[in-house]
């Protein structure tokens, strides 16, 4: 579960103000202080993880690689752009979902729209991207990493399943994601 504080605050220094955002996800403490000008002395940022930490609950942080679970749902029908550099579909395609399949993939350019007509069933939903994901950690894979929008879905995953193989990595990029009515 994520839960952000935003807070404006007032240092003991005279005339300056600021906002603090305090983020714990899944353990791990996200903080973000921004005063004018901007000069922060490093005790209270040092304070505030450490309250922030205490705050959470929990006595370990979880490592990043764990499994990091969101509250967005992937919604029936909806539209993205998946940029994708992988070994199997490499390009930029503007993809359409219906009843949780894809129904329309169009390649942004020549070579996208040649792996369109060859590899049809290669351009995955977002939640067969997140599918990838979860296998890649169940693996132990090298790295199995995603950033997320504020509302969940995700936003870009990393994978590289054994750094010292060549050729396994995968990065897939989501963007114009908006979810449409059936």
């Amino acid at each position: 579960m994520t839960q952000t504080v935003v807070t404006p605050v007032r240092p003991n220094v005279a005339g300056r103000t600021g906002v603090v955002a305090v983020t714990v996800f899944e353990g791990v403490v996200i903080a973000a202080v921004r005063f004018r000008p901007r000069v922060l002395p490093v005790a209270t940022l040092t304070g505030l993880l450490l309250c922030a930490t205490a705050a959470c609950g929990s006595g370990e942080p979880q490592i990043a690689t764990m499994p990091v679970r969101t509250t967005w749902h992937e919604p029936q029908s909806y539209a993205y752009t998946l940029t994708s550099t992988s070994q199997v579909l490499a390009g930029t395609f503007r993809v359409k979902v219906r009843d949780g399949k894809v129904t329309e993939a169009v390649g942004v350019d020549e070579d996208s729209r040649r792996q369109v007509r060859e590899l049809r069933g290669e351009v995955p939903t977002i939640g067969e991207l997140l599918k990838r994901l979860a296998k890649a950690r169940s693996d132990k894979a090298h790295t199995a990493k995603a950033e997320y929008a504020t509302d969940g879905h995700p936003l870009r995953i990393t994978l590289d399943w054994n750094r010292n193989a060549i050729d396994d990595e995968a990065l897939y990029v989501i963007s114009s994601y908006e979810p449409t009515h059936a």
